[in-house]
């Protein structure tokens, strides 16, 4: 049996020290802690990569603390609009949802796409049509609501601004979720979600679903999942790079991983982070902001939770 091993994240931003209350950063380790647990719960068991981080993404669409499923931010319009990808690693499967409203769990939809579809990438009225299909509860949006999330929206509602949830207000939330694993096997997957940026128009994708920017695995190098400001990781294609920097150049996830967090992404000012493992379940965790929320647990008997740098 191979080394296995899971990360996973639930945002990265402007997280400072001393800015959030004891009480609220116990609740954020605890559904981290949560989220972690079932999905190496999967390995441990002989599972799959793609069942374990599909499940512990699940686990961090369920928390509202998190901008990815429940907790999801309000649009322009008052509404939730969530994207979600997951790939496959052993034969780059892959599976991605956009613009899905009333969606408890977007990354198990996305899953369906890849599972049940023909298609890679659903958006808006027909990934909605392909959920109907397969008979997907469709939550109210009471379910959604959240108080802060609220407020947050109504600070910027009925202006040209847009916000990611790098606020430094000390109730803050964070945004995008993920998980990457590896299996006893050796496969390698990858799940990102998200809710987007507060007031976002026109119908706004970010990075997340997009398979390449946001999210990516394939076994001859590793599984990526991102978080920060979407638009600089579609235009850097970070999780793509990360793996090409690894297959084409030889380097190892940690440098390929700090190259693309530390440098190609600050020469275009793009600010986040992101998870990555490779079939020998090494983990790299680097963000270029003041914190991640992030935890990783491996087979050899590691593991982390942490917040800040």
């Amino acid at each position: 049996m191979k080394p296995f091993s899971i990360a996973i994240h639930g945002g990265a931003g402007t997280l400072i020290k001393g800015m959030m209350t004891p009480e609220l950063e116990t609740r954020y380790t605890t559904a981290l802690n949560d989220a972690l647990e079932a999905g190496y719960t999967v390995l441990e068991k002989g599972g799959s990569a793609m069942d374990a981080v599909e499940i512990a993404v699940c686990v961090l669409e369920d928390s509202p603390l998190f901008n990815a499923g429940r907790g999801s931010v309000f649009t322009a319009e008052g509404t939730h609009e969530m994207d979600a990808a997951i790939m496959d690693g052993s034969n780059l499967k892959a599976g991605a949802v956009t613009m899905v409203t009333g969606i408890r769990n977007p990354v198990s939809l996305a899953r369906d796409v890849m599972d049940k579809s023909q298609h890679v990438f659903l958006a808006g009225e027909g990934a909605m049509k392909f959920a109907n299909m397969l008979d997907y509860k469709i939550e109210p949006p009471e379910f959604f609501y959240d108080d802060f999330r609220y407020k947050q929206w109504q600070e910027i509602k009925d202006s040209d601004k847009f916000q990611l949830d790098h606020s430094v207000r000390k109730d803050s939330k964070f945004g995008t979720v993920g998980a990457v694993a590896c299996d006893a096997s050796g496969n390698l997957a990858a799940a990102t979600s998200t809710g987007g940026m507060t007031n976002k128009k026109w119908g706004r994708v970010g990075d997340s679903p997009m398979i390449g920017a946001g999210n990516y695995a394939n076994n001859k190098t590793c599984a990526v999942s991102c978080t920060g400001s979407g638009e600089y990781f579609i235009r850097a294609v970070v999780a793509y790079d990360l793996s090409c920097l690894m297959e084409f150049k030889g380097w190892s996830l940690e440098k390929a991983a700090s190259e693309v967090i530390y440098h190609r992404l600050k020469q275009i000012e793009g600010d986040g982070g992101l998870i990555a493992v490779d079939s020998e379940g090494n983990i790299a965790m680097p963000f270029n902001t003041e914190g991640m929320y992030r935890g990783m647990k491996t087979s050899a008997g590691k593991k982390e939770i942490a917040i800040y740098t």
